[in-house]
Order: C-alpha cells, then structure tokens, then sequence
C-alpha cells in the first residue's frame, strides 16, 4: 500500500476516528524518532564553517572596515 492509498483512506475517517488514528502512530513515531537520534552522532559546531576556508585575520578586517567607511560623509565635530 502507498502513502498515497493511507492518506486517502485515512481522510474518509470521522473526526474522532482521525484523532484515535493520530494516538495510536504517535507513540511509535516517537519511539523511532528518539532510537535514531541516539544512535546518529551529530556535528561538532566547530568544523561548521569548514567548508568555507581560512577566515580572514585581524589586520584584513581592519584593513576592510577602514577602507569601507574612509568613505562615508561625515561633519567634523
């Protein structure tokens, strides 16, 4: 049977009988969901941007900043 064939059938149900529905599969959707969040290892945040190459130094984002607002108007005060 396709998923197609379940949600067809499961939208000829009453109400109630798609609530009952609902509390029954979802115990076990739970169930699987927390056995496979267990058993996958999840990334470490650190090597998130890895994939982006070498982050630029201190003197190139200074040098980026200055050379950004050197020309923006301002009023001498």
């Amino acid at each position: 049977m396709s998923l197609k064939e379940v949600i067809r059938l499961a939208k000829q149900l009453s109400t109630v009988d798609k609530v009952r529905l609902i509390q029954q599969i979802a115990p076990d959707i739970e169930h699987e969901l927390t056995n496979q969040s267990s058993i996958v290892p999840r990334k470490s945040s650190w090597g998130l941007c890895a994939d982006l190459g070498k982050a630029p130094s201190a003197e190139e984002i200074d040098a980026a900043r200055s050379e950004e607002w050197a020309s923006f108007p301002r009023e001498d005060i």
